[in-house]
């Protein structure tokens, strides 16, 4: 028996893509129509990334950016 250790994939994002309350939503506008779940919101504040908990998908923020509280 195998087990996946396949990565989920990881998006880095920008301010500009977060909305106006430092959140991205899953899946992302980039993602096939054939692997859609529901949408959810992922908030970037706290730490500058989130996971997707339907498939995995980590967002982070990339390098010197800033939203919300996040410093």
């Amino acid at each position: 028996m195998s087990t996946n250790t396949t990565p989920a994939a990881t998006v880095e994002v920008t301010a500009k893509d977060c909305n106006d309350n430092g959140t991205v939503f899953c899946p992302n506008p980039k993602m096939a129509l054939w692997s859609n779940h529901p949408k959810v919101f992922i908030d970037l504040t706290h730490d500058g990334q989130g996971q997707c908990p339907y498939c995995g998908t980590a967002y982070k923020l990339k390098a010197g950016e800033v939203v919300g509280s996040h410093h």
